[in-house]
């Protein structure tokens, strides 16, 4: 084999890998770009104001999908899964939005952006990949409900309610403490900045 066919078929496995390295990055990068956010972010009132709406919402609409998600049991088409097939990252993109704008940082803005495309993307991607093999009618659903952006009509689905039990299981509280916790740090930035 030639150095540039090995080259090229080197390449080719670590791009066919990346939405695996991608999933396990994820929650690790997160951290970072939290310890960044905070050295980085000049809060001031307005933006934390502005900010603080969009990360709510954004962390409802998270709360929401997850009482309608019982992983790898059935496929998820109700609640916000009937405007979305990704409700749960549409509500971080949303969150990632008011943390930008409370920031007032271009580089964060620009850090978000990245981490969205470069990892957010490729997993979603591979989940859908795995939705399609475990549930057949998976197919029917995407052609239904669109990938991100949510439609303004829900979908056929049957509608589903909100199970309490799946919210406490997935652990989503935790992406509304870390908030808190982060919004905390802002404001005594803030209050730091001002005396």
């Amino acid at each position: 084999m030639t150095s540039s066919r090995l080259q090229g078929n080197c390449w080719g496995k670590a791009v066919a890998s990346w939405p695996a390295v991608a999933r396990r990055i994820r929650v690790p990068s997160g951290f970072l770009l939290a310890a960044l956010y905070l050295w980085l972010a000049k809060p001031d009132s307005r933006s934390l104001t502005l900010g603080s709406v969009f990360i709510i919402l954004g962390l409802a609409l998270r709360a929401l999908a997850s009482g309608h998600l019982n992983k790898n049991e059935q496929l998820a088409t109700t609640g916000p899964y009937a405007f979305t097939r990704n409700p749960l990252y549409l509500g971080s993109v949303i969150m990632a939005l008011g943390f930008a704008i409370v920031a007032r940082s271009f580089w964060i803005a620009l850090i978000l952006i990245i981490v969205f495309v470069g990892i957010y993307l490729p997993v979603i991607r591979a989940e859908e990949n795995y939705l399609a093999e475990r549930f057949p009618e998976f197919l029917d659903y995407a052609r239904q409900v669109p990938r991100f952006v949510p439609k303004l009509r829900r979908s056929s689905s049957p509608r589903g309610s909100f199970s309490c039990n799946l919210y406490w299981k997935h652990r989503e509280y935790n992406a509304a403490l870390g908030s808190a916790a982060i919004l905390a740090v802002m404001i005594v930035k803030l209050l730091w900045a001002g005396r």
